[in-house]
């Protein structure tokens, strides 16, 4: 596979462009998410990449990747369902939600469907408390530009109409 250094020549000098030579390793979200952009996912031969670039360890951009709900190690679905399952989310019936939403799917929480379209997973906090069961959906791919969309009050029933016009896509 072509380097990331290689394929965005222009993009990666630009985003380096931005931090003083010093200070690179504030460079490595940005460089990250054009990745993930490409490729649905950090590889480890992306993040060691993207490590050196920045002048630090895999290891701490590794630690990045796993916080982040944004950025994912493996690839999975096309398009990523994070269900918010914090306590004020679980309290409005967010936990119930997701393992009804997998079932209906025929998947466990964190699966992907059989098709590779959709990965359901739980997430922690998307500040919409109020409006649970909630989820965002995260569009993986340089097709899809990394778009994300909330959706709230949700349903099993209403966010299974949505998977079907993602699937659609």
């Amino acid at each position: 596979m072509t380097s990331l250094a290689e394929q965005y020549a222009d993009e990666v000098q630009a985003i380096l462009a931005k931090y003083p030579p010093e200070q690179k390793r504030s460079a490595v979200m940005p460089l990250l998410a054009l990745v993930q952009r490409r490729d649905g996912f950090v590889s480890k031969a992306a993040l060691q990449e993207v490590a050196q670039m920045c002048g630090i360890t895999s290891t701490e951009t590794a630690s990045i990747v796993g916080f982040y709900t944004l950025y994912h190690d493996e690839k999975k679905g096309t398009y990523r369902i994070q269900v918010c399952t914090d306590l004020c989310c679980a309290l409005r019936g967010a936990d119930e939600f997701l393992h009804k939403l997998c079932e209906a799917l025929g998947i466990p929480v964190g699966g992907t469907t059989p098709d590779g379209k959709i990965t359901v997973e739980a997430v922690m906090c998307l500040a919409a408390c109020d409006k649970a069961p909630m989820f965002q959906v995260q569009a993986l791919g340089s097709v899809h530009h990394d778009g994300l969309e909330y959706h709230e009050n949700q349903t099993v029933e209403s966010a299974l109409r949505l998977i079907e016009e993602l699937r659609q896509k």
